[in-house]
């Protein structure tokens, strides 16, 4: 979900997922961050431990400590787990249905129980380390979103040069103020309200990319 050209990148030009290593490290690791992401749904990230999580994971305290020494370590690496799978959003044929499914994921998501997506964002706020790893999964997911608004541009849906990072972001705006800020109930018609005022104002060229100066100096 990034500004860029509105034409998709050619298959297979997308950074390669990193390698993870496999066999009983990558189970510890698994049983680890399942841990964490247990006890910060139940006990938020003042009641997050090494210890804590070492005991739920069935791990002894100094394979925590030495692989990720903190809780900063730990969420950092829970953030970046999220960006090895290969999720991509969805393609319905429009602009208005792809947001509109891109929503209510987002939706899903922020309203679960426990409140897991929630509470990490939560903590990107507490620890340095759990924000830059924030904002790496944040680059990441619009990055893959980006192919949903090259592809209403081939459709004729969007003006060229459209960016996609701003329309992508007042598309699912709305979904995280209401549902982390205002704190509101969840709202069945939300996602596909936010995705049809984004949609419709990405259409009349709201989010055309600015001319460059060289371009306007002409």
């Amino acid at each position: 979900m990034t500004p860029t050209d509105p034409h998709p990148e050619p298959e297979g030009t997308r950074p390669p997922t990193r390698r993870r290593p496999g066999g009983r490290t990558a189970r510890i690791r698994r049983q680890v961050l399942d841990a964490v992401l247990a006890e910060l749904g139940e006990h938020g990230y003042d009641g997050l431990t090494t210890d804590a999580v070492a005991a739920r994971a069935g791990v002894h305290r100094t394979t925590v400590y030495r692989r990720w020494r903190d809780v900063g370590g730990l969420l950092a690496d829970v953030l970046d787990a999220a960006s090895d799978d290969d999720w991509q959003p969805s393609d319905t044929g429009s602009l208005e249905d792809d947001l509109t499914a891109l929503n209510q994921e987002i939706q899903t998501a922020l309203t679960a129980q426990p409140p897991i997506v929630a509470a990490l964002i939560a903590a990107s706020f507490r620890s340095e380390q759990a924000a830059h790893a924030q904002q790496r999964l944040w680059e990441d997911r619009y990055a893959r979103c980006e192919i949903v608004v090259s592809r209403a541009v081939r459709r004729g849906e969007l003006p060229p040069h459209t960016d996609a990072r701003r329309l992508l972001i007042a598309a699912t705006a709305p979904l995280y103020h209401q549902l982390l800020l205002l704190r509101t109930p969840s709202d069945p018609q939300l996602p596909g309200h936010a995705a049809r005022t984004a949609a419709l104002a990405a259409a009349a060229g709201a989010f055309a990319e600015a001319p460059s100066p060289h371009a306007m100096s002409r």
